[in-house]
């Protein structure tokens, strides 16, 4: 079975991109862990929202992993990846196609669905010190997850030692 991921930013006042879904406040930096994480991954997971956001960046930064999209609307074929329509038979069968560490990239919808199903493995959550401040009621961020699911996750952190730019 593989192991499920969700690593995700957040800025200091609880956002994971500004309001037009740019994401240019993360730090450029590798002090920030996400080098070493990218490389302990095999695939990445995410949304058809967050999929096209990830194509204004330019060239498709995942090449080197195995990437699935989740969508349900129709979608040109894409050269890097595969689409999936449905996520719970995707769970059910057992996570087809995927590899050993599976990075769970977003968008919220997608996360939700995984963490309802109960396939996620772990959280991991940076707090980058930089306030975005804008209004907290994006439909992006803002998903309900059902109170009957309890995250039994141990809480560790980490303290970068320089600045992070």
């Amino acid at each position: 079975m593989p192991k499920i991921i969700v690593y995700i930013a957040t800025s200091l006042d609880g956002h994971i991109a500004r309001e037009d879904g740019s994401i240019d406040w993360l730090p450029k930096s590798a002090e920030s862990g996400y080098d070493v994480f990218y490389k302990s991954v095999d695939t990445v997971i995410m949304g058809k929202t967050t999929y096209e956001q990830v194509l204004t960046f330019g060239e498709y930064p995942y090449k080197d992993k195995k990437s699935f999209v989740f969508t349900t609307t129709n979608h040109i074929k894409g050269e890097n990846v595969e689409f999936v329509s449905d996520v719970d038979k995707f769970i059910a069968d057992g996570f087809p196609g995927v590899g050993k560490n599976v990075w769970l990239i977003g968008g919220a919808q997608i996360i939700a669905s995984f963490l309802k199903q109960k396939a996620v493995n772990e959280v991991i959550v940076t707090i980058i010190p930089v306030p975005i401040l804008i209004p907290l009621d994006l439909p992006e961020i803002c998903f309900e997850i059902p109170p009957t699911i309890i995250l039994e996750i141990p809480v560790t952190s980490k303290t970068i030692p320089k600045s992070i730019t």
